[in-house]
């Protein structure tokens, strides 16, 4: 067993051993100038309340109530709107959720949701509380269903699984991180970072459905008839000012570098 205070560490985060190995090797810096950002607009916003300003700083001391309010709201979203994966509702699904929880060390398996994809390609983890759950998109869910790629699904839910064990989804960082998320490339450069730690924690889980992020590229349809190893290999060749613009600016990784990461195993996905 356990001691208490170890299991209560793990309820939010994985085994830290593993994930370490598995975390992108700049995704601690990245977030550490995350968290000076953000610590310096609170400590400036702190100042100038106590100097009688209003407006402003009083906005940005609401920050912590905010992130909370979103949460929650986001939580409470996916449990009245979605299809609760479970034992009797998509087993199979249900089944991969536990393996990934297991597998990384989360002594509870996560809540996990299909909710409704109106044509987006899109899965995402969060929590509320002590609470952690992962949502997968309908239009992305039937990869796995009526598509008959159990090991894009399998590789999806290993994605959003990491994100949990990284503890990418805790409240205090993410209020930590929450003033650099609106600043340009800041916030982004750490998403990215983190995306590439979920990548890895997905490889490690299912490494065969790596493949079935074609999907982000072609759709749900077409996505078998693309080349995985092409779009890998133009990472060498489509660079350029504009490209590390559209990188520099996006929350994920741009797809060429991406897969390139998942291609090419002796080094980290490239973050700039």
């Amino acid at each position: 067993m356990w001691p208490q205070h170890r299991r209560m560490l793990l309820v939010r985060w994985g085994d830290p051993r593993r994930t370490r190995a598995l975390r992108h090797p700049k995704e601690n810096t990245a977030l550490l100038v995350c968290l000076a950002v953000t610590a310096l607009a609170v400590m400036g916003a702190v100042n100038r309340a106590l100097d009688g300003e209003s407006g402003q700083p009083l906005v940005v001391l609401a920050i912590p109530a905010l992130v909370f309010f979103v949460r929650g709201q986001l939580y409470a979203r996916q449990r009245v709107n979605g299809v609760q994966i479970s034992e009797s509702q998509f087993p199979d699904a249900h089944r991969m959720v536990v393996d990934a929880a297991r597998a990384f060390g989360l002594p509870q398996v996560p809540d996990a949701y299909v909710v409704p994809g109106h044509g987006h390609i899109n899965a995402f983890a969060s929590g509320h509380g002590s609470r952690r759950f992962v949502a997968v998109h309908s239009d992305l869910f039937e990869v796995g269903g009526r598509l008959a790629d159990p090991d894009a699904l399998r590789f999806v839910i290993g994605h959003e699984i990491g994100h949990i064990a990284a503890g990418h989804v805790s409240y205090w960082r993410q209020f930590g991180i929450s003033v650099a998320d609106i600043i340009p490339g800041i916030g982004a450069t750490l998403s990215r970072a983190q995306e590439y730690t979920a990548d890895n924690h997905a490889f490690d889980f299912c490494p065969e459905g790596k493949e079935g992020l074609r999907v982000l590229a072609a759709g749900k349809y077409l996505y078998r008839e693309v080349d995985f190893g092409a779009i890998a290999a133009r990472a060498h060749t489509d660079q350029g000012l504009f490209v590390m613009l559209v990188n520099l600016l996006a929350s994920h990784p741009v797809n060429t570098w991406r897969f390139h990461a998942l291609t090419d195993r002796s080094q980290p996905g490239r973050l700039l």
